[in-house]
């Protein structure tokens, strides 16, 4: 499907700097071992080994770091003897110069997919109570059909240390919001609240925040949903959400962010690690 309809993981996309630097989507080439035996996808995650780029250990964290995000690869093809430009490095490839492309900036900011687990492909939400705080990624392999990696950011991986990704911003171009009448629940420190006008069906994953609709603009909640819901009547459903902090009234708007805005943190970019 056309953006900005996310359906898949898509792996990790250098978009910007932070701090309003000037962005030149500038890359560094690595070389990667005669022969080495794993893939990595565009947008795959990697870190270096007695100097060779080698895939990252998934998830990265402060513990499993990383220089950068592989964006592609060129080498010698040992059959045709003809430099091969590549979206990704199949793995077990008989060349002594195998180049990787890397965005190797430790102040990028990267677009990523959110997923409902560490090893799902199903797409989920971030909530705004993650902005400013710390996610985890994913643990899938990418896709040789397109060449592409499957890495994400878990929803619901809040995490105050230890976590790979600072979340900077939600990705607005993607949002899909859904409205819904306030039936009852909601008040104040609630963990749940009654809603009707659903369509038969939808799905609601984890983190996704309820809003007001007050005056033609939207007063978040502070509450989010903290277990996925699927509806299936055309009256009321119930939603499990994390503590209200402004009561559920009237329109009832429910967004769901697909996509986020990170940086790696301090301690998982091998080049801010003393």
């Amino acid at each position: 499907m056309a953006y900005p309809t996310v359906d898949a993981a898509y792996g990790y996309k250098p978009v910007n700097l932070i701090g309003g630097q000037v962005f030149a989507g500038s890359t560094r080439n690595l070389p990667v071992q005669y022969n080495y035996g794993t893939a990595m996808y565009y947008g795959d995650l990697v870190t270096l080994s007695a100097g060779y780029v080698v895939i990252a250990t998934y998830p990265v964290s402060t513990t499993n770091t990383t220089v950068g995000v592989f964006l592609g690869c060129y080498y010698t093809n040992p059959t045709t003897k003809q430099r091969q430009y590549a979206q990704y490095y199949p793995g077990s490839v008989t060349a002594g110069d195998i180049t990787a492309i890397i965005g190797d900036d430790p102040d990028q900011v990267i677009r990523a997919a959110v997923t409902t687990g560490a090893s799902a492909t199903t797409i989920g939400s971030a909530s705004s109570i993650l902005v400013g705080v710390n996610m985890a990624g994913n643990t899938l392999t990418g896709s040789a059909t397109t060449g592409n990696s499957s890495g994400a950011v878990v929803a619901a991986s809040a995490t105050t240390s230890g976590g790979g990704f600072r979340v900077l911003n939600l990705v607005p171009d993607s949002q899909i919001s859904t409205s819904a009448t306030y039936v009852s629940g909601g008040a104040a420190s609630a963990t749940s609240v009654v809603v009707s006008g659903l369509t038969i069906g939808q799905v609601l994953p984890v983190g996704t925040d309820v809003f007001n609709l007050v005056g033609g603009q939207l007063q978040f909640t502070g509450s989010t949903l903290s277990a996925a819901s699927t509806v299936s009547t055309t009256g009321s459903t119930t939603l499990t959400v994390t503590a209200v902090t402004t009561q559920v009234a009237g329109t009832v708007v429910l967004v769901q962010s697909p996509e986020v805005l990170v940086k790696l943190n301090f301690g998982a970019h091998r080049y801010y690690v003393a």
